[in-house]
């Protein structure tokens, strides 16, 4: 079975490197160009990229597939099946036809809930207790497909997107094995449409929403700061310098100051008035730094019982 794959980041190169190693046929793989990274801008390959590399599987990068001129050197390789983890370019028709079998996404969430590019961070930022890994049959819509496989990831307690991320890339690589498995074996796939409820949409994160406003509930601000860790990370401002923070468990506390305002400054951390109760920041990493205990920031500035993080600092 010839197999062609199309991803980007860790989370696809996880799957790349399951699906090579069971021994399946990679006759191609399509990664976004080189990016510059760091302070000094220079271009850097894509974990896709650096796999394909290693095992002298041939590569291409495409800096869009929009016009049939750029698919050409795609459609000189003749696929079965073209698996597609967090690849960045959306894949127009001739492209979703191209393999016998059509196109198969590894979606990271439980379908139809949380379609979209950031299904991990929003299910954090909700709440929810549950996400998942589901292998889909791509069409035209945005992760819209019918599904051939779903796998249910718990989230823990104090579940950063970062973790979730490697529980996620993990369950996904194995459900793929499996899925082209089946496809090897079968020569069809068991396709269920999506339930016609329960969708959401899981949008691209914006920088603003990193920005802390203290008036919120601190279950709020410690999902949105586990949600957003570790990129692009939580954000909020001690005087004229800009902070990232991760915190520890809400904390039930009435607060009696005004919102963004230090309660008291411990061992353990910097305790925080939000608009319902409190959190705790446990680290920081002041913009251009790095990241450090809480009591290590507080050395040598002010940061004491009423002074105050954050911009959105209430009056009352």
């Amino acid at each position: 079975m010839r197999v062609g794959f199309a991803g980007t980041p860790a989370f696809a190169a996880s799957a790349l490197a399951a699906i090579a190693a069971a021994g399946f046929d990679l006759r191609l793989v399509l990664t976004r160009p080189d990016r510059p990274q760091g302070r000094g801008l220079k271009l850097a390959a894509s974990k896709v990229k650096n796999i394909a590399l290693e095992r002298q599987i041939p590569l291409l990068q495409p800096a869009a597939l929009a016009t049939e001129r750029a698919r050409v050197a795609l459609f000189e390789q003749p696929l079965d099946v073209l698996v597609v983890a967090a690849y960045g370019l959306i894949l127009p028709p001739a492209v979703l036809a191209w393999p016998r079998h059509g196109c198969l996404n590894i979606h990271a969430s439980r379908l139809p809930r949380w379609r979209g590019a950031a299904p991990i961070e929003r299910a954090i930022e909700a709440g929810d207790d549950a996400t998942g890994i589901t292998i889909m049959q791509m069409d035209a819509g945005l992760d819209t497909g019918p599904m051939i496989a779903a796998v249910t990831v718990p989230i823990a307690a104090r579940e950063t997107a970062g973790t979730l991320h490697d529980k996620l890339a993990s369950a996904g690589a194995l459900a793929i094995v499996n899925v082209l498995r089946q496809l090897a074996r079968d020569e069809t796939l068991p396709l269920m449409p999506q339930p016609a409820t329960g969708a959401t949409y899981a949008c691209k994160i914006r920088r603003a929403e990193a920005e802390i406003d203290w008036r919120r509930s601190a279950m709020d601000i410690d999902r949105l700061v586990r949600a957003f860790d570790p990129a692009p990370g939580a954000r909020t401002s001690f005087g004229d310098l800009s902070v990232k923070i991760r915190a520890g468990p809400p904390v039930a506390r009435r607060a009696l100051a005004r919102t963004g305002a230090v309660l008291e400054v411990a061992a353990d951390g910097i305790l925080v008035a939000c608009g319902e109760d409190a959190l705790r920041i446990s680290e920081l990493q002041p913009a251009g730094g790095t990241w450090m205990p809480a009591h290590a920031f507080t050395i040598g500035r002010r940061v004491e019982a009423g002074t105050a993080f954050g911009t959105s600092v209430s009056s009352t």
